[in-house]
């Protein structure tokens, strides 16, 4: 995998978790998806995951 496509990958997935995570906790509302704690979770390891492999794309030459 291309540096350059990895770190979009990293970028998209924190991107996603967040969104995940913000409907999860409820705070962002009109989704089947708005205060199940399981979203929550899954939102904060996409957010791990994409961050993880952003720093280690980066870090890597």
């Amino acid at each position: 995998m291309t540096r350059g496509l990895a770190i979009g990958l990293g970028v998209l997935l924190v991107l996603l978790g967040a969104l995940w995570t913000g409907q999860g906790l409820g705070y962002i509302e009109g989704s089947f998806m708005t205060g199940q704690k399981l979203w929550t979770a899954i939102g904060l390891l996409c957010v791990g995951g994409g961050l993880t492999l952003v720093v280690t794309r980066l870090r890597k030459r």
